[in-house]
């Protein structure tokens, strides 16, 4: 039985909800939104040519997007706020408490793990979660009770080097004992999501590991020296779009019974690309699979609650310059752009 199979077996409802989703306005409505200018990519008679006008073909000519976002709810800055995801994350994450945001993703707890030397990453690197896999898994081992992270997933290399593979590469490698009381600092931050209004999750890639002795999905790619530890024990998996819209719709009923009372959730894909795939494919393809997936999964699932927004930060960065999108490698986002994608997520969910 494939994984697809086994997450509409978990969940025999799905399927049948999935199929119901569709987006049903009344006629009118629908009418209605069809003659707002945003709505229209072209129309007879204007002049196409002419970037300060609503319709698309116009705004698209702009160095910087603008998207017309309509918020279902607004938050302040007195609001505590959390955020988890990939690397885009930390971006949206820096940018927002800069701006004066109580971030406690950002937690003055972390101060005290070591970076390995070999790595010149951005600060917090190491919380980033890339599949809404890790997502889930980190967010129940933190909220569900009873929920226990699962120690037979870190990796032993030897005894002073303990890999937990479900943090970002991006720490200097500790012994069991340091790694496990990493991960208990890790649970006890995440945790504080419990405090916090607005919950800021980035959705990042549909390609992960499964380990299929200690039966769960992994954050990190198994390095060379675990498979050759263990040459059958990692799974290679391209996630489908019902198996992360199982995770998510897993997510949001942990949240719902161990979170916030109030929590308002804003849910994007992260522009940032995957580094290489496993897929055989053209990385630029299997890339687009990727983000195009997140995509629709991220909004039919933001459209199926009331307390949960999707905003468009991939579609920003994506349809802005790539000059001024993106840094040398094509890759990384600009400081200047990640400025500019929070810009207009201030613009519409912030109470002025």
């Amino acid at each position: 039985m494939g994984f697809i199979d086994k997450a509409l077996e978990r969940r025999p409802g799905l399927k049948s909800a999935l199929l119901r989703r569709g987006a049903r306005l009344l006629g009118a409505t629908a009418v209605k939104n069809f003659a707002q200018e945003h709505s229209r990519w072209y129309k007879a008679g204007i002049d196409a040519h002419d970037a300060s006008g609503p319709y698309a073909c116009q705004r698209l000519r702009r160095s910087l997007f603008v998207p017309a976002v309509e918020p279902r709810f607004r938050i302040s800055k007195a609001d505590r706020m959390f955020a988890v995801g990939s690397c885009f994350a930390r971006g949206i994450e820096q940018v927002l408490q800069k701006s004066g945001f109580q971030m406690e993703s950002a937690a003055r707890d972390f101060d005290r793990f070591e970076v390995a030397d070999d790595r010149k990453l951005a600060p917090l690197t190491f919380t980033n979660k890339y599949t809404t896999y890790s997502i889930l898994n980190e967010l129940t081992w933190a909220l569900q009770p009873g929920a226990m992270f699962p120690e037979a997933s870190l990796v032993d290399l030897d005894a002073g080097r303990c890999i937990d593979p479900h943090v970002s590469p991006a720490l200097k490698l500790v012994g069991r004992e340091g790694t496990l009381e990493r991960r208990r600092i890790i649970t006890d931050v995440t945790r504080r999501i419990k405090d916090c209004r607005v919950l800021f999750l980035t959705l990042g890639l549909v390609e992960t590991w499964y380990d299929a002795r200690a039966e769960v999905h992994l954050n990190a790619t198994p390095i060379k020296e675990m498979h050759d530890l263990h040459p059958k024990r990692y799974e290679f998996v391209r996630s489908s779009y019902l198996q992360n819209m199982d995770n998510m719709e897993k997510l949001h009923e942990l949240l719902t019974a161990h979170a916030h009372p109030d929590l308002h959730i804003i849910v994007t894909t992260s522009p940032v690309p995957m580094v290489a795939t496993y897929t055989g494919k053209d990385v630029v393809v299997a890339n687009n699979y990727s983000k195009a997936t997140l995509c629709a999964v991220a909004q039919d699932w933001a459209e199926a609650h009331d307390n949960t927004q999707y905003f468009p930060s991939y579609e920003i960065v994506m349809n802005s310059g790539r000059d001024i999108a993106w840094e040398e490698d094509m890759r990384h986002v600009t400081g200047g752009m990640t400025r500019h994608v929070m810009d207009a997520f201030m613009e519409a969910f912030v109470e002025k």
